[in-house]
């Protein structure tokens, strides 16, 4: 039976997604914050063909509750910059996309559009973003520059607390839209640097954005030539109509969570329906599937070290996303079974690094080769390449210049 080819993405967090994951045997925990660890781990995923990587990063410290830090000292606490980790690695890869994950609640969208515009010439357009809102008081209160009410998980659905998740959502669009321009505000031909003639740019192919919002006031241009992709790739993670709102109208790659096939379905439905609403009906929205995978030789295997590392932690280990616990065949067919559903590719989180990662590497993409569901060698030089997303057209040159 012949499949349409699957995209792959591994999301990268710390010693893995499992709490416990720092105390197995194969761990690292002792180089979690050295560029060595994450420079080997996009290594291992670009040996297995991986679309790319995304690296996890927020403001506040980790924490096993959603809302607010606790007290544990059991679990790995602290990482390193999301970007900079990429920027390392950049160099030491050749086809992986390196996705970096960025808070945009309390960042200023020029800083981060001239970092991410960085990263892709660093990376020689392989950047991308993974835009996330931050709805936590204890997060605000680390910037102290606006004050964000403090809420618990269970209250998620009282009014003012999902106008206030609107909010932030819309919010995130602007910067995601402020982002854009700022990476269209030089077009490509803007810098000449001819010696003889003593012109290196061309001020002319220089734009202001202009861009006034609720939010945002950004005169522009950005300090950073436009990036080597012309537009970056720009993700978002999404459980619930707001935020596929935002992936409609803002994003390249949603992230979803089905538990099924028929929410899986339904899922898809509501974004497209959102995509639609935001008149980007023609342009490709990439709907992946989020689920965090436990790996083994054989199913027994994989459910004994996702209970061993339970048992580590002291509680069963919970997720936004499901969990998938089996060997890589039994994985592939979930997989398959969802892409029939309409989603063009997966985000698998490792549950436990190295173990999971290798696994995902070593077993599953043969796998999906064997299927021939997925490729045997990476055919484009870039991370928009690799998506099969066009390069887009400077929105600030004149009709019919080169993009």
């Amino acid at each position: 039976m012949a499949f349409a080819p699957l995209h792959l993405a591994v999301a990268l967090e710390g010693a893995g997604w499992h709490p416990a994951a720092w105390r197995e045997p194969a761990a690292l925990p002792d180089e979690l914050l050295t560029g060595r660890y994450w420079t080997e781990l996009i290594q291992e995923a670009e040996r297995g063909l991986i679309d790319y990587v995304t690296i996890e990063d927020a403001h506040a410290l980790q924490s096993s509750l959603p809302d607010r830090p606790d007290e544990r000292i059991d679990q790995v606490r602290g990482r390193l910059d999301a970007v900079l980790i990429a920027a390392r690695v950049a160099p030491l890869t050749r086809h992986i996309g390196l996705v970096s994950t960025a808070s945009v609640t309390h960042t200023e969208p020029f800083h981060l559009s001239k970092a991410i515009a960085s990263l892709d010439y660093a990376a020689k357009g392989r950047a991308g973003v993974r835009v996330k809102v931050a709805w936590s008081a204890y997060e605000a209160a680390l910037f102290g520059r606006r004050p964000i009410p403090a809420f618990s998980i269970e209250e998620h659905d009282l009014p003012l607390v999902r106008e206030l998740i609107q909010v932030l959502f819309e919010e995130a669009a602007d910067v995601v839209e402020v982002l854009r321009r700022l990476w269209d505000s030089w077009e490509d031909d803007a810098e000449i640097r001819d010696a003889s003639t003593g012109r290196f740019i061309d001020r002319d192919k220089l734009h202001y954005i202009d861009f006034e919002g609720r939010w945002f006031h950004v005169k522009g241009p950005s300090i950073t030539p436009r990036p080597p992709q012309g537009q970056p790739v720009v993700t978002v993670l999404a459980h619930d109509t707001v935020p596929y709102r935002l992936a409609a109208r803002a994003a390249d790659i949603v992230y979803v969570t089905p538990t099924d096939w028929p929410t899986a379905q339904a899922i898809v439905a509501q974004v497209r329906a959102q995509q639609e609403i935001a008149r980007r009906g023609h342009e490709t929205l990439h709907v992946f599937g989020d689920l965090v995978v436990f790996l083994g030789r054989t199913a027994k295997e994989a459910q004994q070290r996702k209970q061993r590392l339970d048992e580590a932690a002291g509680e069963e280990y919970t997720s936004d996303a499901h969990i998938f616990t089996g060997t890589a065949a039994q994985l592939a067919d979930l997989l398959l079974e969802w892409q029939a559903a309409g989603l063009s590719g997966f985000r698998l989180r490792p549950g436990a690094i190295p173990d999971d990662l290798a696994a995902i590497t070593g077993a599953l993409v043969p796998e999906l080769q064997r299927r021939g569901a997925f490729r045997r060698e990476y055919d484009a030089e870039t991370l928009r390449g690799l998506l099969g997303l066009p390069r887009p057209v400077n929105r600030y040159a004149p009709t019919g210049a080169a993009s």
